[in-house]
């Protein structure tokens, strides 16, 4: 090698090493809260993604990222907008897996990530109204899991496909819930089933009979239950079996998780529900991919793993950590044209980016973005037997 190619190599070694950087990137879920025992889950997976890009080293010229863990409390919105302006203001993340929950979610997007230009991508915050704020989001918000508009209807086409045509609905009283119960009645009415009342329940209660009470007054063949699992919709569903109001539940994706089953064993057999979930084919490659170090089948952690793979592989197509340069190149690192990247080849998609090339990220739940941020959605459909939760298809 002559002196002018060495120099030239030098030359090149050192701006690659000033470029790189440590990028922090906000992991921002309800730690505590109703939904704890979910998270466990969906903050492990958002940071596995985290590890496999910084064990290929291959982001932005060797730069290496670092999740900053903050606390949405799923519930209390003042609480999340203090962590989420603590995460952009003093931690400097330059995006933010998160929220969860679609009230502080909505919150902490518009009092804090949009006025300071900050990316989000929600998991799991799935209210139909996260939709119409993507018109004020200056194009930062996305999600990677899909609307309770769409939950709504799949519901729906549970529940008829087995002969329920009259329910009782018993909702938390937050935008989650008000949201999924208004799409889902819409949809069920539309289908020709009856909603024989509608009402809310507050979380944090000792005592749920009263609310029981007017759910079974009302009557019903089943009982839909869109709560939290580690909250007032345990509580419902505890109420409704000490008093034989209801024997069968339906659950949408706040209720489903390991801690339902764990809290009700048997006792809650012939129940079903739905969540959002990718295909059988893509939760085995997952699966295999976590290798036991969190449970991949958990509501939501195949949908928080790409929220974090999403933010580092926009980057590199961008070829910036900058939010507002990076935000440009979602949808392009999200959808097709482009080699397909499934969940463990996050290594393989930054070499293929880096290189100029395109790729279409399907990862660990299917992921295809639509509109305005939105994931097109698949989801699971379930049923409690034996009491264990069983997979009856995917829809």
């Amino acid at each position: 090698m002559n002196k002018f190619m060495m120099a030239a190599a030098a030359s090149a070694l050192i701006a690659g090493t000033a470029s790189a950087e440590d990028i922090k990137l906000g992991i921002f879920l309800g730690f505590t809260g109703p939904i704890e025992s979910l998270v466990a889950e969906m903050g492990p997976a958002a940071e596995l993604a985290i590890k496999e890009v910084n064990d290929s080293g291959k982001l932005l010229g060797g730069s290496t990222v670092s999740g900053v863990r903050g606390d949405t409390t799923c519930v209390d919105a003042g609480a999340a907008t203090a962590a989420i302006e603590r995460l952009i203001t003093s931690d400097g993340v330059k995006g933010v897996v998160g929220g969860d929950c679609s009230g502080v979610t909505g919150a902490a997007l518009m009092n804090v990530a949009v006025p300071n230009g900050v990316v989000m991508v929600s998991p799991s915050a799935t209210s139909p109204a996260l939709s119409h704020m993507n018109n004020e989001d200056n194009g930062l918000f996305f999600r990677t899991a899909p609307s309770d508009a769409r939950q709504g209807v799949v519901m729906t086409d549970v529940l008829m496909s087995q002969g329920i045509k009259s329910v009782a609905v018993s909702y938390t009283n937050n935008d989650y819930g008000k949201g999924l119960a208004d799409a889902f009645q819409a949809a069920f009415e539309a289908a020709g089933g009856s909603v024989t009342l509608s009402a809310p329940h507050e979380d944090g209660k000792a005592d749920y009979s009263a609310e029981v009470g007017a759910l079974a007054s009302a009557g019903g063949d089943r009982l839909v239950v869109a709560g939290y699992v580690d909250q007032g919709g345990a509580g419902i569903v505890r109420a409704a079996i000490d008093t034989g109001a209801f024997d069968t539940f339906h659950f949408p994706d706040g209720m489903i998780g390991d801690a339902l089953t764990d809290t009700f064993g048997a006792d809650i057999d012939g129940s079903t529900g739905q969540h959002p979930s990718p295909s059988t084919e893509l939760a085995d490659q997952f699966t295999a991919h976590v290798n036991g170090a969190f449970n991949a089948t958990s509501p939501f952690a195949p949908e928080s793993y790409d929220s974090a793979a999403l933010i580092m592989l926009a980057m590199q197509a961008a070829g910036s950590s900058d939010p507002a340069v990076y935000k440009e190149k979602m949808f392009d690192v999200a959808n097709a044209p482009g080699e397909k990247i499934a969940a463990g080849e996050l290594a393989k998609a930054l070499e293929i980016l880096a290189a100029g090339g395109d790729i279409d990220y399907v990862g660990a739940s299917g992921v295809e973005l639509v509109g305005p941020g939105e994931a097109a959605g698949n989801y699971r459909e379930i049923k409690i037997e034996g009491g264990k939760i069983e997979t009856v298809q995917f829809r």
